[in-house]
């Protein structure tokens, strides 16, 4: 396998802008040998995973939760012709060509059609009331979230070869096989006949394979099979492609006039990027590319002549500086306070275990001699689950648990001095209280807990004084 190609993955919003997306990344106005050497993993468009499983954000109900549901019998059948409205509307602003557009229509058909088939037995077996489908709920939501990979991989493999690449869909679904083989396995079977030199692949983000994708890495599995896909071809570069440029901040709280390209920086800060739920790059994923020396450039798919930014893992900024300011806008701290607390081992392991049973996820923690604090990205419902089960087994602890917002300064390397006291200023000229501080020995970044109804203007704040004031980018912060 050739050393020269990139690995290069498309989000949904990015797919679903087609035009641009042609323009800008898939031809770009490259000729003949030019085309190749990549390989493109790409997501469902934009709103269709949505349809399939359910709202990412809102949680509306979509074919999988309206199937568990099983409240009303033709639920997710009428929610599966949404999908295939959606997928054909999609096609038809796609295709020119009524044979291209037909052989599109009837592949969706062909797939929807077979993914209702197996819905259906299911649908029949649960009626009989003895039969538990329970397990078989898994294997559905992964079937289903195949679909939209696979709809917009064939799509965008017709459209190419329609403007003469020989493109090659690589379909990693496995929606019809038996054969149920591990994630790299799958992939190494896949590439083993595709020619990079002559043949551009677009493949599935979704893969089918014995670990379960969606219950592994849940909306993450396309970033998973980008990263296995770079790691076992050897790619010179991976590269995400985005909506936006990853920046310095939100520029809907500091302005796009003021928020920066942050250019470059290294796997560390992507690492922190990812706990606090800004998806840089999934961390498993970005696992994988570290461990291997594969940067990674995250660009910008409406920004064609811009090179993005660049993350390797070596590279420390030749100044101590801030990168970017974030974080987590409705957090949850969650405090355990226990007076036998001191030298008795075992609360920490009890917390954690709670935590981690009910799916909390854990921005960042605090202990001193008898008070445990983690500071949670997750509901008060979930919280509270999790602090009945604690007082259950600790009814003497006082356990209690707070809103809170998390505003996070990260960068490869933060050393500077003065850094703390400039951000403490920064935030109390705002007029912004503290209600806790994390700075860890490591200097990638200092988190700064305050009440939620302050996160913006200490987000605005603290980037003015550590981004806005310092100095100019350095060369070493634009990517090669």
């Amino acid at each position: 396998m050739s050393s020269l190609h990139s690995v290069e993955k498309i989000g949904g919003t990015s797919m679903a802008a087609t035009a641009t997306l042609f323009d800008n990344v898939l031809i770009a106005g490259r000729k003949g040998a030019d085309l190749y050497h990549r390989i493109f993993v790409v997501s469902a468009y934009a709103g269709m995973t949505d349809l399939l499983l359910e709202h990412k954000k809102s949680g509306e109900p979509g074919v999988y939760a309206r199937f568990v549901a099983d409240e009303d019998a033709d639920g997710w059948r009428q929610a599966m012709e949404a999908v295939r409205r959606a997928m054909q509307e999609r096609n038809a602003t796609m295709f020119v060509r009524a044979d291209r557009l037909a052989e599109a229509n009837a592949f969706v058909d062909m797939r929807i059609d077979a993914v209702a088939a197996c819905l259906d037995d299911l649908a029949r077996l649960r009626s009989h009331g003895r039969f538990c489908v329970k397990e078989q709920l898994v294997t559905v939501r992964e079937l289903l979230a195949g679909l939209g990979e696979a709809h917009s991989a064939h799509s965008t493999a017709l459209l190419l070869r329609d403007r003469g690449v020989n493109a090659q869909f690589v379909d990693l679904t496995l929606w019809d096989q038996q054969d149920m083989r591990e994630l790299d396995d799958r992939i190494t079977q896949a590439f083993a006949p595709i020619d990079l030199a002559t043949t551009l692949p677009i493949v599935t983000g979704y893969a089918g394979c014995s670990e379960g994708m969606v219950r592994l890495y849940a909306r993450g599995y396309s970033e998973m099979t980008f990263s296995r896909i770079a790691v076992l071809t050897k790619a010179r570069e991976a590269i995400i492609h985005k909506e936006f440029h990853l920046s310095s901040a939100d520029p809907r709280l500091v302005g796009t006039d003021k928020a920066r390209k942050i250019g470059r920086t290294n796997y560390d800060v992507a690492d922190q990027l990812a706990n606090l739920g800004m998806e840089a790059i999934h961390p498993g994923a970005g696992r994988g590319l570290r461990q291997t020396d594969i940067p990674l450039r995250v660009r910008n798919t409406f920004d064609r002549e811009d090179g993005g930014t660049l993350i390797c893992g070596a590279y420390v900024s030749d100044t101590p500086r801030v990168e970017i300011v974030t974080g987590v806008r409705h957090a949850q701290a969650l405090q355990f306070f226990e007076q036998d607390m001191v030298g008795v081992k075992g609360y920490d392991a009890a917390i954690l275990d709670a935590l981690a049973r009910h799916g909390a996820w854990i921005v960042s923690k605090a202990s001193n001699a008898n008070t445990i604090t983690h500071y949670l990205s997750a509901d008060a419902a979930t919280v509270k689950r999790v602090i009945a089960d604690l007082q259950a087994r600790y009814p003497d602890a006082a356990i209690s648990a707070q809103p809170v917002a998390i505003v996070s300064v990260i960068g490869s390397d933060i050393s500077r001095p003065g850094l703390v006291p400039d951000a403490l200023q920064a935030l109390a000229d705002a007029h912004v209280p503290i209600v806790a501080m994390q700075h860890q020995i490591r200097n990638v970044d200092v988190q700064f807990i305050v009440d939620v109804d302050h996160y913006e203007t200490a987000v605005g704040a603290l980037h003015r004084a550590l981004v806005e004031d310092g100095a100019e980018p350095a060369e070493d912060r634009r990517a090669a």
